[in-house]
Protein backbone atom coordinates (compact mmCIF):
# COMPACT_ATOMS: atom_id res chain seq x y z
CA UNK A 1 0.00 0.00 0.00
CA UNK A 2 1.02 3.48 -0.65
CA UNK A 3 1.56 6.63 1.16
CA UNK A 4 -1.50 8.12 -0.89
CA UNK A 5 -3.64 4.74 -0.29
CA UNK A 6 -3.15 4.41 3.26
CA UNK A 7 -3.98 8.24 4.00
CA UNK A 8 -6.65 7.62 1.61
CA UNK A 9 -8.16 4.67 4.13
CA UNK A 10 -7.26 6.80 6.97
CA UNK A 11 -10.47 7.29 9.14
CA UNK A 12 -10.97 11.39 10.00
CA UNK A 13 -13.66 12.52 12.12
CA UNK A 14 -15.16 15.05 9.06
CA UNK A 15 -16.62 17.76 11.72
CA UNK A 16 -12.10 18.44 12.66
CA UNK A 17 -10.73 16.80 9.48
CA UNK A 18 -10.52 21.03 8.14
CA UNK A 19 -10.46 22.35 11.41
CA UNK A 20 -7.40 25.39 11.24
CA UNK A 21 -7.57 26.90 13.99
CA UNK A 22 -10.24 27.68 17.22
CA UNK A 23 -13.26 30.24 16.39
CA UNK A 24 -14.46 30.98 19.50
CA UNK A 25 -15.12 34.72 20.87
CA UNK A 26 -12.22 34.65 23.45
CA UNK A 27 -9.50 32.32 20.95
CA UNK A 28 -10.30 34.90 18.37
CA UNK A 29 -9.77 37.61 20.89
CA UNK A 30 -6.72 36.04 21.58
CA UNK A 31 -4.96 36.27 18.11
CA UNK A 32 -6.42 39.78 17.40
CA UNK A 33 -4.78 40.94 20.74
CA UNK A 34 -1.17 39.15 19.63
CA UNK A 35 -1.62 40.38 15.82
CA UNK A 36 -2.36 44.41 17.64
CA UNK A 37 0.71 43.87 19.73
CA UNK A 38 2.98 42.52 16.68
CA UNK A 39 1.48 45.81 14.58
CA UNK A 40 1.88 48.31 16.80
CA UNK A 41 4.05 47.73 19.83
CA UNK A 42 6.39 44.83 19.00
CA UNK A 43 10.16 46.44 19.48
CA UNK A 44 11.48 48.70 21.79
CA UNK A 45 12.93 51.52 20.43
CA UNK A 46 16.77 51.14 22.04
CA UNK A 47 17.71 54.31 24.27
CA UNK A 48 13.57 55.19 24.81
CA UNK A 49 10.64 53.59 26.74
CA UNK A 50 8.66 54.05 23.62
CA UNK A 51 7.23 50.83 21.58
CA UNK A 52 6.54 50.47 17.78
CA UNK A 53 5.20 47.44 16.05
CA UNK A 54 5.44 46.25 12.24
CA UNK A 55 3.04 48.87 10.84
CA UNK A 56 5.43 51.71 11.90
CA UNK A 57 8.19 50.17 10.73
CA UNK A 58 6.95 49.17 6.90
CA UNK A 59 5.55 52.57 6.76
CA UNK A 60 8.72 54.08 6.70
CA UNK A 61 8.38 53.32 2.65
CA UNK A 62 6.30 55.39 0.75
CA UNK A 63 2.82 54.83 -0.44
CA UNK A 64 2.90 50.63 -0.34
CA UNK A 65 4.46 50.67 3.27
CA UNK A 66 1.09 52.67 4.38
CA UNK A 67 -1.21 50.64 1.77
CA UNK A 68 0.37 47.25 3.23
CA UNK A 69 -0.17 48.39 6.76
CA UNK A 70 -4.41 49.72 6.05
CA UNK A 71 -4.61 46.05 4.44
CA UNK A 72 -3.25 44.00 7.71
CA UNK A 73 -4.92 46.58 9.65
CA UNK A 74 -8.32 45.87 7.95
CA UNK A 75 -7.94 42.47 9.11
CA UNK A 76 -8.82 43.00 12.47
CA UNK A 77 -11.71 44.60 11.10
CA UNK A 78 -13.11 41.37 8.97
CA UNK A 79 -12.37 39.18 12.31
CA UNK A 80 -15.17 42.00 14.03
CA UNK A 81 -17.24 41.35 11.08
CA UNK A 82 -17.42 37.81 11.47
CA UNK A 83 -17.62 37.75 15.36
CA UNK A 84 -20.95 39.83 14.83
CA UNK A 85 -20.16 43.58 15.95
CA UNK A 86 -22.56 46.19 14.51
CA UNK A 87 -22.30 48.27 12.23
CA UNK A 88 -21.24 51.63 14.10
CA UNK A 89 -18.14 50.12 15.55
CA UNK A 90 -17.32 48.64 12.80
CA UNK A 91 -17.43 52.41 10.74
CA UNK A 92 -15.65 53.33 13.96
CA UNK A 93 -12.67 50.97 13.83
CA UNK A 94 -12.88 51.68 9.64
CA UNK A 95 -11.99 55.09 10.75
CA UNK A 96 -9.08 54.55 12.82
CA UNK A 97 -7.61 52.32 10.33
CA UNK A 98 -8.49 54.91 7.61
CA UNK A 99 -6.92 57.91 9.72
CA UNK A 100 -3.72 56.21 10.23
CA UNK A 101 -3.58 55.47 7.34
CA UNK A 102 -4.20 58.63 5.63
CA UNK A 103 -1.92 60.76 8.21
CA UNK A 104 0.69 57.97 7.91
CA UNK A 105 1.39 59.29 4.10
CA UNK A 106 2.29 62.26 5.23
CA UNK A 107 6.30 61.64 5.09
CA UNK A 108 7.82 61.73 8.27
CA UNK A 109 5.56 63.72 10.48
CA UNK A 110 3.26 60.66 9.11
CA UNK A 111 5.56 58.50 10.97
CA UNK A 112 5.83 59.65 13.95
CA UNK A 113 1.80 59.80 14.45
CA UNK A 114 1.75 56.26 13.52
CA UNK A 115 4.29 54.87 15.96
CA UNK A 116 2.39 56.86 18.38
CA UNK A 117 -1.25 56.60 17.56
CA UNK A 118 -1.59 52.70 17.21
CA UNK A 119 -5.23 52.06 15.78
CA UNK A 120 -4.39 48.29 15.60
CA UNK A 121 -4.73 48.07 19.62
CA UNK A 122 -7.20 50.70 19.90
CA UNK A 123 -9.77 48.62 17.65
CA UNK A 124 -8.99 45.35 19.64
CA UNK A 125 -9.55 47.29 22.71
CA UNK A 126 -13.25 48.28 21.12
CA UNK A 127 -13.88 45.33 20.31
CA UNK A 128 -12.79 43.45 23.84
CA UNK A 129 -14.85 45.88 25.51
CA UNK A 130 -18.08 45.07 23.04
CA UNK A 131 -17.94 41.54 23.02
CA UNK A 132 -18.16 41.75 27.13
CA UNK A 133 -21.02 43.88 27.72
CA UNK A 134 -22.72 42.46 24.56
CA UNK A 135 -21.39 38.91 23.57
CA UNK A 136 -20.97 37.12 26.50
CA UNK A 137 -17.14 37.45 26.48
CA UNK A 138 -15.98 37.37 30.47
CA UNK A 139 -14.12 41.11 31.12
CA UNK A 140 -10.27 40.83 31.31
CA UNK A 141 -10.54 43.58 34.21
CA UNK A 142 -12.64 43.93 37.19
CA UNK A 143 -14.36 47.23 37.09
CA UNK A 144 -14.96 49.31 40.47
CA UNK A 145 -12.91 50.31 43.91
CA UNK A 146 -10.72 47.74 45.67
CA UNK A 147 -11.33 48.61 49.45
CA UNK A 148 -8.73 46.85 52.19
CA UNK A 149 -10.50 45.66 55.24
CA UNK A 150 -8.63 45.43 58.61
CA UNK A 151 -9.11 42.73 60.74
Amino acid sequence: MTAYESFRAAPRDPATAFRVADTSREASLARLEKLAHLLDSAFLIPGTNRRVGIDAVIGLVPIVGDFAGMLMSSYILYEARRLGVPRWLLARMALNVAFDGMVGAVPLAGDLFDAAFKANRRNVRLLRRHLERHGGLRPSEIEGTAIRIDG
